[in-house]
């Protein structure tokens, strides 16, 4: 790389590991704690791309971005930052940031997305786009800090201006409902109608022009196209091909994944390849367990200012929670969490009243619905193919091989280890791995061995 990179942080740490990584590869670097040192540099010319925090001690780096814009067209800026929100993302973008990362980040993925900047420069946004209103919500139950959901995050903020039609996938309780509403409520169709439909109501020859009406130029949501019939999916396609005068956005949800919708019947080819404009498959809660706590901890909190007493989870019950399969997904966790916010009987939630809630272990479903008969591979293969759609026209971060690897055996062992009631050779035996093996993969994966009466 060749070039000046201006970094403002608060966290020295940060400062410094950007500073000496991005001199190794041959860029000049400044580097601050101050917004307003940022801003006297890019007034004098300095810098050829921009790396800062959003929370810093004299500002917010997110309200710098349109002034960088003013004074420096050309100069990129890379947003990093600790809130882990869709909200961060889709504000990024609104301010016309070159690229946003989430904390903690993946160094060689911030080298790579800086020397693309470099290269590139930041392109022009179109004309009119407008910002974030007064009126927008100020947070979204979306929150999460895996790769995954931030990918979705950028996603999101990518297609929301567009006129693109967006089909969203996911298991029922992921949120679909919500990313389509998102989308909705920070585009420049937000003073609009945002209008969601079932079949039934296009069910009578009038019901497409009734719901265009109400629609008029916003956003219409089909809720889980495949349970559409087929006579009323053709409807779609006519009222989609000649909406007339005000013609709406039009977004689609399904519990199937894209090719499911295809290869099973359950939409029309032609209708699937009208909504098929933008894909968007929001993650389960097993494919994320990482935002388990930071999800518990919004969901609490939430809980606390619509005045239940103040709530938190014993190191146990948040470890329960972290295990279990969750096949409701989000709107599950965020109910259990709702009720034990309530029903608690000390400020700490414990272990036996998570499991009251929480009852029997049910069992868990395929990643979406697609039949009983599916093999592990067949689901991790759409899991890795969703994974790699998120991201876009661009690769996930380096190292992808051993995150997989870890991502399965970590719960292969685990749940070797539950079934045979900790006994470490007996599960060394069920794995057919050696001993020693074992022990060594239980350390570097921090896994929690607990002794137990095997119970046949």
């Amino acid at each position: 790389m060749d070039g000046t990179i201006l970094v403002a942080d608060d966290d020295r740490t940060i400062r410094t590991v950007l500073t000496q990584a991005l001199t190794r590869a041959g860029c000049k670097v400044h580097a601050t704690s101050s917004l307003t040192t940022l801003m006297r540099w890019v007034g004098e010319g300095k810098g050829d791309v921009v790396i800062s925090d959003v929370v810093m001690p004299d500002g917010n780096g997110l309200e710098m971005l349109p002034k960088i814009s003013q004074e420096r067209p050309e100069l990129p800026v890379i947003v990093i930052s600790a809130q882990n929100t869709i909200m961060t993302a889709i504000q990024a973008a609104e301010a016309e940031a070159y690229d946003y990362l989430p904390k903690p980040f993946d160094l060689p993925d911030l080298m790579k997305r800086t020397a693309k900047a470099l290269e590139n420069r930041r392109p022009t946004r179109a004309p009119d786009t407008p910002a974030i209103g007064a009126d927008a919500p100020e947070e979204l139950p979306l929150v999460g800090k895996t790769p995954a959901m931030q990918a979705l995050y950028r996603l999101v903020a990518r297609v929301m201006n567009t006129d693109l039609p967006v089909l969203i996938t996911g298991e029922s309780g992921t949120g679909k409902s919500l990313i389509a509403r998102a989308i909705h409520d920070f585009s420049d169709r937000r003073n609009m109608p945002f209008v969601t439909v079932t079949g039934g109501d296009l069910a009578d020859l009038e019901g497409p022009a009734r719901v265009l009406a109400r629609v008029r130029g916003g956003t219409l949501l089909i809720d889980e196209i495949a349970d559409v019939s087929d006579e009323v999916q053709a409807r779609i396609v006519r009222m989609m091909d000649s909406p007339g005068d005000h013609a709406p956005r039009f977004m689609a949800t399904s519990q199937y994944a894209p090719e499911q919708l295809m290869d099973q019947g359950k939409v029309r080819q032609d209708l699937f390849y009208r909504l098929d404009g933008a894909a968007i498959a929001v993650p389960s809660l097993r494919e994320r367990v990482e935002d388990i706590a930071l999800l518990t901890d919004h969901f609490l909190a939430r809980s606390e200012r619509e005045g239940a007493p103040r709530r938190w989870l014993s190191d146990e019950a948040a470890e329960l929670l972290r295990v279990y399969s969750w096949p409701g997904n989000v709107r599950q966790l965020e109910n259990a969490l709702r009720r034990l916010s309530l029903t608690s009987r000390a400020e700490e939630i414990t272990r036996a009243e998570v499991e009251a809630v929480l009852g029997n272990q049910p069992a868990t479903g395929p990643i979406l619905q697609g039949g009983e008969s599916d093999k592990l591979g067949a689901s991790v293969a759409r899991h890795l193919r969703r994974y790699f759609d998120l991201h876009g026209a661009m690769l996930p971060p380096p190292g992808l091989y051993g995150r997989i690897l870890r991502e399965v055996e970590a719960p292969l062992i685990e749940i070797a280890l539950e079934a045979t009631g900790g006994n470490q050779a007996k599960c060394a035996d069920l794995l057919g791995i050696n001993r020693n093996t074992l022990r060594k993969k239980i350390t570097d994966l921090d896994i929690r061995v607990t002794r137990r009466r095997k119970l046949m």
